[in-house]
């Protein structure tokens, strides 16, 4: 992610005495922030866009977003405790606050996440006391992604989201919505790889985690083996002499599934959440779409304040006047608190999931502001994670900072001393956090963590797909791919030093499938079909399986007997390797070249 940080005095004079210090209580204004570091406003809230946040020059951000703006403009984010006696203004730096009000608890926002088959959904069912099914009526599903349940006298919001992709997602659009993770774990199958993607997930996310072991009516139970492997995976349960909870649970009989509401009642009441209910409502875009006969229709979580009907709302790029709240019942309700999901109707278009939604004045305020953000956004990324290159020169100019790194490769062997060899190259001006480390092709789902965490993906001996690498540019997320491990450490190594020599990255030429294998001269040819371009001059991988098992120049193309320079998609041709003739009916032949990156 590249901030734009414009030469100027402040930051001349920041980089000659050293970082200063600002205070925040709880949030600031952008404005504000924008005033302390004598930065202009419109280049913070661009700024904030290329993190991934929308936010006026009156709207609040929070001292964990604003630390790293602050930080490249030479000054370092103080978080101060508020006091029972520090007024709202104080703790929200004078954002529509009303002096003396005290923020009200509200309820804990919780997402479930785990294993596909290891019983999520069910656990959400059995709380909820029905099926989505059954609350559907006239075959109009009132289901609305995020549900309310009652516990002890106090609510609790569930994200009904389908695992930790979606969990993800929202963070990797710049949404942060919730503030509990319960982990599902199957007593009898244990940790699965998901479930340890799940756990990196909600690392990254840094919210607490609470461990459900689920299925403990099954004959095969053994949750002292899944505390075990939890504690792999740096997870130490309270049996264990960790602070994490763990809740033996099942969902199909429901036992102890009182036990877990309690549990994230208790951690709730530990971290204290709260927000004000009279201030402007705000919000997060949860899921939108687009019905046929009421137009666009939003499912929001409301964070902060109060959303009434009849207001007027900015969500993202579009704004509209709240024509119909719904509760997750399909009830109309009138008004919408702190951590309340709803559905509403009167946005002139359909947002995208995570947009920020906020309660503004009139409809000339509305307008003026789409049209700000709809400018400020007009070729910007909103979604770069910083490249080596960016990170190498960052880290020379004496920032200090994590090289943060989702890790793939093809088989545990390789992935362990990787990770090994990665984590000793931390040195005093960087250091290495390895967010997710897995075995096989590097997916969408890895995209999106390294998105939503400023991350870059390596590879070593594996594959992307298509449609992964297509995400993968989209979110400005770069993936390196590499087939010889100590290129791999040199280029992350040189980066750390702060070495930012320019890095040569591949371009994906074409696909070819072989389909028979030929021997002409005592030379194995491939007979293949070609998607995308095939080029002579290209460097080509190997794929067996998924697994990368060479890489190297391509010494022959022919098409029936001619020698051509390329091949084009449907085309038949003929393909030798230099130094490689082993090829097999099945294998992928994937090619590509190396280009240095500009800028």
């Amino acid at each position: 992610m590249t901030l734009e940080r414009p030469g100027g005095p402040t930051v001349r004079k920041a980089r000659e005495t050293g970082p200063k210090v600002i205070e925040i209580h709880h949030a600031i204004a952008v404005g504000d922030l924008a005033e302390r570091l004598g930065a202009n406003p419109i280049e913070v809230i661009k700024n904030l866009m290329r993190m991934g946040i929308m936010a006026s020059v009156n709207q609040a951000i929070s001292a964990e977003t604003a630390s790293p703006i602050a930080q490249f403009y030479g000054y370092q984010v103080k978080q101060m405790t508020a006091t029972p006696e520090t007024s709202l203004g104080e703790r929200m730096g004078d954002v529509a606050s009303v002096d003396g009000v005290v923020q009200d608890a509200r309820p804990p926002v919780v997402t479930i996440l785990g294993h596909v088959d290891h019983g999520k959904t069910s656990i959400l069912d059995m709380i909820r006391k029905s099926h989505v099914a059954d609350s559907e009526a006239g075959g109009i599903t009132q289901h609305i992604g995020a549900y309310q349940v009652q516990e002890g006298g106090h609510q609790i919001t569930f994200l009904d989201t389908p695992g930790h992709e979606a969990f993800t997602t929202l963070r990797a659009r710049g949404a942060h919505v919730t503030d509990i993770a319960v982990l599902v774990v199957a007593a009898d199958d244990g940790v699965m790889p998901q479930t340890i993607e799940a756990i990196n997930h909600a690392k990254a996310a840094r919210v607490p985690m609470i461990i459900a072991i689920n299925k403990m009516d099954l004959p095969g139970a053994d949750p002292e083996r899944v505390k075990r492997q939890l504690s792999e995976q740096e997870i130490l349960v309270e049996d264990w002499g960790g602070d994490v909870i763990s809740v033996p649970v099942s969902a199909k009989t429901g036992a102890g599934l009182p036990a877990l509401l309690e549990s994230i009642l208790l951690v709730s009441e530990l971290a204290e959440f709260k927000a004000d209910p009279k201030l402007p409502a705000r919000g997060t875009v949860i899921e939108a779409r687009l019905d046929p006969n009421r137009g666009p229709v939003a499912t929001v979580l409301i964070q902060s304040g109060t959303l009434r009907a009849g207001s007027t709302i900015v969500a993202g790029t579009t704004w509209g006047r709240v024509r119909a709240l719904t509760n997750y019942r399909g009830e109309r309700i009138q008004e919408a608190g702190p951590s309340m999901p709803a559905e509403i109707l009167g946005l002139a278009e359909v947002p995208q999931s995570g947009e920020i939604i906020e309660e503004v004045e009139t409809e000339r305020e509305a307008r003026a502001l789409v049209g700000d953000r709809s400018e400020a956004a007009n070729g910007m990324d909103r979604h770069q994670s910083a490249t080596l290159e960016q990170l190498a020169g960052q880290i020379g100019a004496g920032d200090t900072r994590d090289l943060n790194l989702v890790i793939k490769a093809d088989v545990h062997g390789s992935l362990e001393a990787l990770r090994g060899a990665l984590v000793r190259l931390s040195n005093d001006r960087a250091r290495v956090a390895i967010l997710h480390g897995g075995v096989g092709s590097i997916t969408e789902g890895d995209v999106l963590l390294a998105s939503a965490s400023g991350a870059m993906i390596l590879g070593f001996n594996t594959r992307v797909e298509t449609a992964t690498r297509r995400l993968a540019d989209t979110r400005r997320v770069e993936i390196r791919n590499y087939t010889i491990i100590y290129q791999l450490l040199d280029d992350i190594e040189n980066a750390l030093k702060g070495i930012s020599a320019p890095l040569l990255h591949e371009v994906q030429e074409g696909r070819a499938e072989v389909r028979q294998v030929f021997e002409m001269r005592r030379l194995k040819i491939a007979g293949c079909v070609v998607d995308g371009r095939i080029r002579k001059a290209s460097l080509a991988r190997i794929l067996r399986r998924g697994a990368v098992i060479y890489e190297g120049p391509i010494s022959s193309l022919r098409h029936f007997r001619d020698e051509v320079r390329e091949a084009t998609a449907g085309q038949e041709c003929g393909i030798a390797m230099e130094g490689f003739g082993e090829f097999e009916a099945g294998d992928l032949i994937a090619t590509f070249r190396r280009e240095e990156r500009q800028g």
